[in-house]
């Protein structure tokens, strides 16, 4: 009998894995997967993550793969530049992009040094119910043995299209359909000073720097594009390129090292992520648009988040339900702005005069540039950055002036984004049930 089974070996599973094994309680990992194995991600550790890798002790066992370093990002959005530093949080001001079948590997074994069962290449069937309570799994070993194993709680870290979601009729909520679709790959002797990400009109653009001394390049469409990006990838990923001509020279100097991946499949939501005997973690709780690359950080936040819950269920501190319950209204007040945040900043819209006015003012103030990468990397709420004072600060009186008076005023053009802000989570926020 275990204390918790779970399923899905990769960030968000092993690292709830980890974090409870540390807590002395006894913990069955599976996948269905073998390690080191690859899988489609976007790949960065913000600096959030990175703050929870140096906490587990893991940061420095990561940078020893050589996995690229961006202390150091150019936001570039209509030929509008800001290039600076990311502000440090615990010590971390770098965003790193190890290749995932370097990541899960160090964690799965991190987990295992901690004490959790590990078994790869293992399929599981079903989930065990009793009284209406889930109380193990029905799995198949990699030998084609059938076996049964119970647990105090049954951890879904098995990703967006989770089995154990799907089991247990975990509801949704806050969904909200594909933004984008987007293509990745790596690129050989295209040197990066940093991060950089590029906006030109409905077309995104980012490089990040990964293992092998290889560029990751990203680029985005709107999700309603898939099936002409789908037609010709390599063409249209590379004309999307084209629409930033230096960076594209750069690239076409380099060589691809790897294929395209990309998926049209990225559906916003939350889903309740606790229930008799279940819990969900990562993707399989909680989804958002990949543009903003926060999907690793965020599974390292809930993964600490649901390890403290079950150790205070299980060591008796309040009652299990009560503990997971709060596991969720933690979740969902970290995440939701940025979810927020994500949503506004996949749909693409053209910039408004005022801003249009603060990106022109940012290089002026390295303090707020820093500030503004923290936004993008999750550190700095974007309504702590985008409120008033904050504007002022930056623009002035006469700037700010000018800006409000901009926006007020002016007629706004077809699609472009209401308010006089960037994306915040709070003007112009959605909010979808």
């Amino acid at each position: 009998m275990y204390d918790a089974i779970i399923v899905g070996a990769r960030v968000a599973g092993s690292a709830t894995a980890l974090l409870i094994a540390r807590r002395s309680y006894r913990v069955l990992l599976v996948d269905r997967a073998s390690f080191p194995s690859d899988t489609l991600s976007t790949h960065l550790i913000q600096l959030p993550g990175g703050a929870a890798l140096k906490r587990w002790g893991l940061l420095d066992k990561v940078i020893a793969t050589d996995p690229g370093k961006a202390a150091q990002v150019r936001f570039d959005m209509e030929e509008l530049a800001v290039v600076g530093q990311y502000p440090f949080l615990d010590g971390v001001n770098a965003v790193y992009s190890p290749r995932r079948y370097v990541l899960d590997t160090i964690l799965l074994a991190e987990a295992a040094e901690a004490g959790v069962e590990v078994r790869q290449e293992f399929t599981v069937q079903e989930l065990l119910w009793e009284n209406g309570r889930v109380v193990g799994i029905r799995g198949r070993t990699k030998t084609g043995e059938s076996v049964i194993e119970c647990a105090r709680i049954v951890i879904g870290a098995d990703g967006r299209y989770s089995l154990i979601a799907r089991t247990v009729a975990a509801p949704t909520y806050h969904e909200h359909p594909s933004l984008t679709c987007g293509y990745y790959s790596y690129w050989s002797d295209v040197p990066t000073q940093g991060g950089e990400i590029y906006l030109r009109g409905k077309r995104f653009i980012s490089l990040w720097p990964t293992n092998d001394h290889l560029t990751l390049i990203y680029t985005a469409w709107p999700a309603a594009e898939f099936s002409v990006f789908r037609a010709d990838i390599e063409r249209n990923f590379l004309e999307t390129l084209d629409l930033v001509p230096a960076l594209a020279a750069r690239v076409r100097q380099g060589q691809r090292a790897e294929r395209f991946r990309g998926s049209a499949e990225m559906a916003n939501f939350y889903r309740k992520p606790f229930g008799p005997g279940w819990a969900l973690v990562g993707d399989a709780g909680y989804q958002k648009d990949p543009i903003t690359a926060m999907g690793i950080s965020d599974a390292f936040r809930d993964a600490e988040l649901l390890a403290a819950a079950l150790d205070d269920g299980f060591a008796g501190r309040r009652p299990l339900a009560a503990a997971l319950a709060h596991y969720e209204q933690r979740r969902n007040a970290a995440s939701r702005p940025f979810y927020e945040f994500t949503l506004e900043t996949a749909q693409m819209k053209p910039l408004t005069v005022g801003q249009r006015e603060l990106l022109q003012a940012l290089p002026r103030h390295p303090t707020a540039a820093s500030q503004f990468f923290g936004v993008l990397t999750g550190v700095v709420q974007p309504a702590t950055f985008f409120r008033l004072q904050n504007l002022f600060q930056i623009l002035g009186v006469q700037g700010l002036t000018k800006m409000v008076l901009n926006t007020v005023f002016q007629p706004r053009q077809k699609g472009e984004r209401s308010g006089i802000l960037l994306p915040s989570g709070r003007k112009g926020a959605t909010h979808h049930k």
